[in-house]
C-alpha cells in the first residue's frame, strides 16, 4: 500500500479540527486517539493550527497531518512544523508538484473528473472528496469513480455519523472526514472520547 493509503485505512474516520486554543490541541488529541481515532487533521484555518499540530505530535499514537493547505508555502509550513500528511481542499498542478516532490503523504481535493484527471497526471490515486455533501453526494462519487477503477476515496463535507456508514459502504471509499466529532470552546475530553469510539464503530468487518 503507499503510506497516504496506509493512513487513509488507520481508522474509518479522520476527525477534522479547528483549533482556536494551542492549550487545547493535546487534550483533543488525547482524547481522540484514547477512543481509536489516531490520524487527526488539524485545518490551517487558525493561527494557532500549526502550533497545535506540533503539540499533537506528542500524544503517543497520533499520526498528525495539516488539512487546508492551499499553496506550496503552506505545504512548506506544514511539513516544517512535522505534518506528517497533507490535505487540500482542491488540487493545482502547483501544489500537486510541490506535494509530490516533497514526498509527504498527499490527500488532495477533488470534485469532478478533471480533478481527479491532474492527480492521476501527477502521479496520485487517493483523494478528497469535497465537499461531498454539496457535490452530488454519493451517487455523484459512484458516478466519478467509475471510470478511475485506479481511485480511492475519502469524502470530506456534510458527513454525519449517521450518514458516514452509506459512504463507508462504497468500494472506492476508505474513510471519511468528519468535523462532527469535537465541538467548538474548551474540550470535554470524556465526549470526544466517546464520539470518537463511536466512530471508530463504524469500520466495516
Amino acid at each position: 500500500m503507499k503510506p497516504i493509503e496506509t493512513i487513509m485505512r488507520t481508522a474509518p474516520v479522520i476527525p477534522v479540527l479547528v483549533i482556536e486554543d494551542v492549550a487545547h490541541a493535546v487534550p483533543i488529541a488525547r482524547a481522540l486517539v484514547a477512543g481509536g481515532l489516531r490520524v487527526l487533521e488539524v485545518t490551517l484555518r487558525t493561527p494557532a493550527a500549526l502550533e497545535a499540530m506540533q503539540a499533537m505530535k506528542g500524544v503517543e499514537g497520533a499520526i498528525v497531518g495539516a488539512g487546508t493547505v492551499t499553496n506550496p508555502d503552506q505545504l512548506k509550513a506544514s511539513i516544517d512544523a512535522g505534518a506528517e500528511f497533507i490535505v487540500s481542499p482542491g488540487l493545482t498542478a502547483r501544489l500537486g508538484e510541490a506535494a509530490v516532490a516533497s514526498g509527504i503523504p498527499f490527500l488532495p481535493g477533488t470534485a469532478n473528473a478533471a480533478d481527479i484527471m491532474l492527480g492521476l497526471d501527477l502521479g496520485l490515486t487517493h483523494f478528497k472528496f469535497f465537499p461531498a455533501a454539496t457535490s452530488g453526494g454519493l451517487p455523484a462519487l459512484k458516478a466519478l469513480a467509475a471510470p478511475f477503477h485506479q481511485a480511492r476515496f475519502c469524502p470530506t463535507g456534510g458527513i454525519t455519523l449517521e450518514t458516514a456508514p452509506e459512504w463507508l459502504a462504497a468500494d472506492p471509499v476508505l474513510c471519511v472526514g468528519g468535523s462532527w466529532i469535537v465541538g467548538k470552546g474548551v474540550p470535554d475530553e470524556a465526549k470526544i472520547e466517546a464520539a470518537a469510539r463511536a466512530a471508530f464503530a463504524l469500520r466495516q468487518g
